[in-house]
Protein backbone atom coordinates (compact mmCIF):
# COMPACT_ATOMS: atom_id res chain seq x y z
CA UNK A 1 0.00 0.00 0.00
CA UNK A 2 1.13 3.66 -0.77
CA UNK A 3 1.28 7.17 1.21
CA UNK A 4 -1.36 7.42 4.53
CA UNK A 5 -3.42 4.33 4.78
CA UNK A 6 -6.87 5.39 5.76
CA UNK A 7 -9.68 2.93 7.01
CA UNK A 8 -13.32 3.57 6.81
CA UNK A 9 -15.95 1.66 8.75
CA UNK A 10 -19.66 1.98 8.87
CA UNK A 11 -22.23 0.41 10.14
CA UNK A 12 -26.07 0.91 9.77
CA UNK A 13 -27.73 2.27 12.75
CA UNK A 14 -29.87 -1.50 13.10
CA UNK A 15 -26.65 -3.52 13.30
CA UNK A 16 -24.71 -3.74 17.04
CA UNK A 17 -21.87 -1.74 17.89
CA UNK A 18 -19.76 -4.97 17.90
CA UNK A 19 -19.96 -5.18 13.88
CA UNK A 20 -17.99 -1.79 13.38
CA UNK A 21 -15.70 -2.77 16.31
CA UNK A 22 -15.03 -6.20 14.28
CA UNK A 23 -14.67 -4.04 11.18
CA UNK A 24 -11.98 -1.27 12.94
CA UNK A 25 -9.83 -3.92 14.28
CA UNK A 26 -10.01 -6.03 10.97
CA UNK A 27 -8.79 -2.93 9.02
CA UNK A 28 -6.11 -1.89 11.10
CA UNK A 29 -4.87 -5.33 10.50
CA UNK A 30 -5.24 -4.51 6.58
CA UNK A 31 -2.66 -1.95 7.26
CA UNK A 32 -4.45 1.21 8.61
CA UNK A 33 -2.91 3.90 10.13
CA UNK A 34 -6.27 5.67 11.32
CA UNK A 35 -9.62 4.55 11.23
CA UNK A 36 -12.89 6.37 11.12
CA UNK A 37 -16.29 4.80 11.70
CA UNK A 38 -19.55 6.26 11.93
CA UNK A 39 -23.24 5.00 12.06
CA UNK A 40 -25.42 5.34 8.65
CA UNK A 41 -27.19 3.83 5.70
CA UNK A 42 -24.66 2.82 2.89
CA UNK A 43 -26.72 4.81 0.43
CA UNK A 44 -26.69 8.44 1.91
CA UNK A 45 -23.53 9.81 0.24
CA UNK A 46 -23.67 12.87 2.27
CA UNK A 47 -22.57 10.64 5.70
CA UNK A 48 -19.75 13.71 7.34
CA UNK A 49 -17.13 11.38 8.63
CA UNK A 50 -17.07 9.81 5.47
CA UNK A 51 -16.66 13.50 3.68
CA UNK A 52 -14.27 14.27 6.28
CA UNK A 53 -11.86 11.42 4.98
CA UNK A 54 -12.40 11.49 1.57
CA UNK A 55 -11.48 15.45 2.46
CA UNK A 56 -8.07 14.60 4.29
CA UNK A 57 -6.77 12.05 1.00
CA UNK A 58 -3.61 13.08 -0.28
CA UNK A 59 -2.39 12.27 -3.87
CA UNK A 60 -1.18 9.07 -3.74
CA UNK A 61 -3.10 7.56 -0.58
CA UNK A 62 -4.85 4.40 0.52
CA UNK A 63 -8.27 4.05 1.36
CA UNK A 64 -9.47 0.59 2.80
CA UNK A 65 -12.58 -0.93 4.13
CA UNK A 66 -13.57 -4.71 5.19
CA UNK A 67 -16.12 -4.47 1.87
CA UNK A 68 -17.44 -1.88 -1.02
CA UNK A 69 -20.84 -1.57 0.65
CA UNK A 70 -19.32 0.00 3.78
CA UNK A 71 -17.97 2.41 1.58
CA UNK A 72 -21.29 2.79 -0.23
CA UNK A 73 -24.29 1.14 -1.06
CA UNK A 74 -24.94 3.44 -4.34
CA UNK A 75 -22.93 2.72 -7.75
CA UNK A 76 -23.25 6.32 -8.86
CA UNK A 77 -21.82 7.42 -5.54
CA UNK A 78 -19.24 4.65 -6.26
CA UNK A 79 -19.04 6.53 -9.21
CA UNK A 80 -17.89 9.37 -7.59
CA UNK A 81 -14.97 7.44 -5.70
CA UNK A 82 -13.78 6.31 -8.82
CA UNK A 83 -13.17 9.75 -9.84
CA UNK A 84 -11.53 10.88 -7.24
CA UNK A 85 -9.31 7.51 -7.10
CA UNK A 86 -8.44 8.87 -10.77
CA UNK A 87 -7.61 12.39 -9.80
CA UNK A 88 -5.29 11.61 -6.76
CA UNK A 89 -4.18 8.31 -7.42
CA UNK A 90 -5.56 6.18 -5.03
CA UNK A 91 -4.74 2.90 -3.95
CA UNK A 92 -8.69 1.34 -2.68
CA UNK A 93 -8.80 -1.53 -0.98
CA UNK A 94 -12.18 -4.23 -0.30
CA UNK A 95 -11.62 -6.70 1.49
CA UNK A 96 -8.63 -8.65 -0.15
CA UNK A 97 -8.65 -6.82 -3.53
CA UNK A 98 -6.84 -4.13 -4.55
CA UNK A 99 -7.60 -1.46 -7.13
CA UNK A 100 -4.85 0.86 -8.11
CA UNK A 101 -5.50 3.93 -9.75
CA UNK A 102 -1.77 5.10 -9.73
CA UNK A 103 -1.21 7.92 -12.61
CA UNK A 104 -4.80 8.29 -13.17
CA UNK A 105 -5.38 4.35 -14.51
CA UNK A 106 -6.61 1.04 -13.70
CA UNK A 107 -6.41 -2.09 -15.32
CA UNK A 108 -9.86 -2.64 -17.25
CA UNK A 109 -10.74 -5.91 -15.66
CA UNK A 110 -10.32 -5.03 -11.89
CA UNK A 111 -12.17 -1.88 -12.98
CA UNK A 112 -15.08 -4.01 -13.73
CA UNK A 113 -15.07 -6.17 -11.16
CA UNK A 114 -15.29 -2.82 -9.07
CA UNK A 115 -18.55 -1.86 -10.60
CA UNK A 116 -20.13 -5.04 -10.70
CA UNK A 117 -19.19 -4.75 -6.67
CA UNK A 118 -20.91 -1.79 -6.52
CA UNK A 119 -24.09 -2.96 -8.54
CA UNK A 120 -24.64 -6.03 -6.36
CA UNK A 121 -24.27 -3.61 -3.14
CA UNK A 122 -26.72 -1.59 -4.46
CA UNK A 123 -28.89 -4.59 -5.63
CA UNK A 124 -29.10 -5.66 -2.05
CA UNK A 125 -29.81 -2.05 -0.15
CA UNK A 126 -33.49 -2.16 -3.20
CA UNK A 127 -33.80 -5.86 -2.61
CA UNK A 128 -33.71 -4.96 1.09
CA UNK A 129 -35.82 -1.72 0.94
CA UNK A 130 -38.24 -4.02 -0.92
CA UNK A 131 -38.68 -7.03 1.84
CA UNK A 132 -39.30 -3.94 4.12
CA UNK A 133 -41.76 -1.86 2.49
CA UNK A 134 -43.84 -5.09 1.51
CA UNK A 135 -43.86 -6.19 5.20
CA UNK A 136 -45.25 -2.79 6.44
CA UNK A 137 -47.73 -2.62 3.72
CA UNK A 138 -48.96 -6.37 5.16
CA UNK A 139 -48.85 -4.98 8.60
CA UNK A 140 -50.90 -2.14 7.59
CA UNK A 141 -53.15 -4.12 5.70
CA UNK A 142 -54.31 -6.59 8.87
CA UNK A 143 -54.47 -3.06 10.87
CA UNK A 144 -51.05 -3.41 13.18
CA UNK A 145 -50.52 -0.50 14.56
CA UNK A 146 -46.40 0.69 13.32
CA UNK A 147 -44.36 2.87 15.10
CA UNK A 148 -43.33 3.00 18.85
CA UNK A 149 -46.44 2.47 20.97
CA UNK A 150 -47.99 5.62 21.87
CA UNK A 151 -47.22 6.76 25.62
CA UNK A 152 -50.00 7.06 28.37
CA UNK A 153 -50.17 8.25 31.96
CA UNK A 154 -48.74 4.97 33.53
CA UNK A 155 -45.08 5.75 31.62
CA UNK A 156 -44.56 9.00 33.69
CA UNK A 157 -41.86 8.54 35.75
CA UNK A 158 -42.40 8.47 39.52
CA UNK A 159 -40.24 11.31 39.94
CA UNK A 160 -42.59 13.70 37.63
CA UNK A 161 -44.98 12.21 38.78
CA UNK A 162 -44.35 13.58 42.67
CA UNK A 163 -43.31 17.01 41.40
CA UNK A 164 -46.22 17.34 39.12
CA UNK A 165 -48.47 19.37 41.94
CA UNK A 166 -45.33 21.74 42.29
CA UNK A 167 -45.60 22.31 38.62
CA UNK A 168 -49.41 22.73 38.37
CA UNK A 169 -49.32 24.92 41.26
CA UNK A 170 -47.04 26.94 39.50
CA UNK A 171 -44.09 26.88 41.85
CA UNK A 172 -42.01 24.58 39.50
CA UNK A 173 -41.03 26.07 36.11
CA UNK A 174 -40.41 23.48 33.03
CA UNK A 175 -36.71 23.75 33.16
CA UNK A 176 -36.63 22.95 37.36
CA UNK A 177 -39.17 20.11 36.90
CA UNK A 178 -36.41 18.93 34.13
CA UNK A 179 -33.55 19.48 36.28
CA UNK A 180 -35.00 18.25 39.51
CA UNK A 181 -36.21 15.10 37.66
CA UNK A 182 -33.33 14.31 35.82
CA UNK A 183 -35.02 14.55 32.12
CA UNK A 184 -34.65 16.78 28.89
CA UNK A 185 -37.46 19.58 28.83
CA UNK A 186 -39.07 18.19 26.00
CA UNK A 187 -39.55 14.67 27.88
CA UNK A 188 -40.97 16.75 30.76
CA UNK A 189 -43.47 18.72 28.15
CA UNK A 190 -44.77 14.95 26.97
CA UNK A 191 -45.05 13.98 30.31
CA UNK A 192 -46.71 17.21 31.71
CA UNK A 193 -49.58 16.88 28.39
CA UNK A 194 -50.01 13.42 29.46
CA UNK A 195 -50.86 14.29 33.80
CA UNK A 196 -52.75 17.30 32.10
CA UNK A 197 -54.33 14.81 30.28
CA UNK A 198 -55.31 12.40 33.10
CA UNK A 199 -56.06 15.41 35.26
CA UNK A 200 -59.16 16.38 32.61
CA UNK A 201 -60.20 12.32 32.68
CA UNK A 202 -60.55 12.35 36.26
CA UNK A 203 -62.63 15.76 36.32
CA UNK A 204 -64.52 14.28 33.37
CA UNK A 205 -65.40 10.78 35.29
CA UNK A 206 -66.53 12.68 38.97
CA UNK A 207 -68.49 15.13 37.00
CA UNK A 208 -70.27 12.05 35.39
CA UNK A 209 -70.81 10.22 38.93
CA UNK A 210 -72.03 13.33 40.44
CA UNK A 211 -74.72 13.71 37.35
CA UNK A 212 -75.61 10.11 37.85
CA UNK A 213 -75.93 10.37 41.33
CA UNK A 214 -78.31 13.69 41.01
CA UNK A 215 -80.26 12.02 38.30
CA UNK A 216 -81.03 8.91 40.52
CA UNK A 217 -82.00 11.45 43.34
CA UNK A 218 -84.13 12.99 41.68
CA UNK A 219 -86.07 10.52 40.58
CA UNK A 220 -87.09 8.49 43.53
CA UNK A 221 -90.37 10.70 44.11
CA UNK A 222 -92.77 9.95 47.07
CA UNK A 223 -95.77 6.93 47.19
CA UNK A 224 -99.00 7.54 47.79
Amino acid sequence: MRGKVYGYARCSTSERRQDVERQVAELYAMGAHAVVQEYGSGADAGRGRLAELVGALGDGDTLVATEVSRVTRSLLHLCEVVELARAKGLLLRFGSLDFDFAGGRVDAFRLAMLQIMGVFAELERNLTAERINSGLALARAKGVRLGRPRKTAADVPAKVRALWPRYAAGELSAAGLAGLAGLSRPSVYKYVALLRQEELLRQERLEGAADDEMRNQGGGGFEH
